[in-house]
């Protein structure tokens, strides 16, 4: 398996984007730091044990539904050859069942596996595997970056996987946004299968945000780890908590970390301490959910037509075939 490394390339500029974000995060009236810095090393491992928690159900329902449309798939598409362009890996056994859908049906495939993670890449081996009719090239890279590398290295018609309910951690503009800019870089004719976490029962999503195990008050707290070795913090660990909360009006479950105390964090890469109230929050991230109304909606607002839905036997959890127009 190659592996191309877009950051590596321009580490330091990622590395200043941290710094400024962490700094402009915690200077805000309402602190803040942004989800897209969950997945360092540490964070893709916890994540992993997030997803395979019982209480967790997204992991779960969407696997079985990947499983029932797994020749249903590359039949309805009807491609000799395809790119498959997955967004955010994680350790890729999801995208195998797809993939080893289209090899039964004859169809040639070459995996990109796009993620910022260079952990990720690394679980994604010991899953997924070139053999006859398919190479895999893994970009360690932000989505649009990657999928800019792929469209000028091959002309095939693409599938695009953003699974997991991914979309559900951008805000309602700016996941229209997003769903935009993913159809500006795809040519008319190619596809994406985008999963879609649905409203249900408040205690089944209370649930699954704080599991019983901890791994999700870990994989936040691993926010302020993360500082603390990058940036030189003095984040007390221990005098923060993890509270996650479903939001009807916004139809959001909500994550953040409170301070437990009055308490000052000096970070040495800005010289600067920043005061935290006791039960003052930190934003960490949104997981919005969907009404399969919504879902027709933001496919007509960013230039898909929707192909087909599919659904698990709960109708807990929706992945979308969508077409470019």
């Amino acid at each position: 398996m190659k592996i191309s490394n877009l950051i590596e390339d321009h580490q330091g500029a990622g590395e200043d984007t941290f710094a400024s974000d962490i700094r402009d995060g915690l200077s805000a009236p309402t602190k803040s730091i942004s989800a897209k810095y969950f997945y360092d090393d540490k964070g893709s491992e916890l994540f992993q044990k997030i997803t395979q928690v019982d209480d967790y159900y997204l992991t779960r329902k969407e696997y079985s539904i990947l499983s029932d449309i797994q020749t249903v798939l590359p039949r309805k598409l009807g491609l000799k050859e395809i790119d498959i362009v997955e967004l955010g890996v994680g350790d890729g056994h999801k995208s195998r069942l797809l993939i080893d859908g289209f090899l039964a049906e004859g169809c040639q495939v070459k995996f990109y596996p796009i993620d910022i993670s260079a952990k990720a890449m690394e679980l994604l081996e010991t899953n997924v595997h070139e053999r006859p009719g398919l190479e895999i090239e893994g970009i360690v890279a932000e989505y649009f970056e990657g999928l800019s590398h792929v469209s000028a290295k091959s002309d095939r018609n693409q599938l695009v996987l953003f699974l997991g309910s991914n979309i559900g951690n951008f805000d309602r503009g700016f996941s229209l946004e997003f769903l935009k800019s993913l159809r500006a870089s795809l040519d008319k004719g190619s596809y994406a299968l985008i999963g879609f976490d649905l409203k249900k029962d408040v205690h089944v999503l209370s649930k699954a945000y704080n599991d019983g195990a901890g791994y999700t008050e870990q994989f936040n707290l691993n926010l302020l780890s993360r500082i603390n070795t990058e940036l030189g913090g003095s984040f007390d660990i221990d005098s923060f908590q993890h509270h996650g909360f479903y939001n009807p009006r916004l139809g959001t479950m909500e994550s953040y970390l409170v301070s437990l105390k009055n308490q000052e964090v000096y970070i040495e890469r800005f010289g600067q301490s920043f005061h935290f109230d006791e039960f003052e929050p930190i934003h960490l991230e949104y997981s919005f959910k969907f009404l399969e109304s919504d879902i027709n909606r933001l496919a007509e607002q960013s230039g898909f037509r929707i192909v087909e839905h599919f659904s698990d036997s709960d109708h807990y959890f929706i992945d979308s075939l969508w077409e470019a127009i």
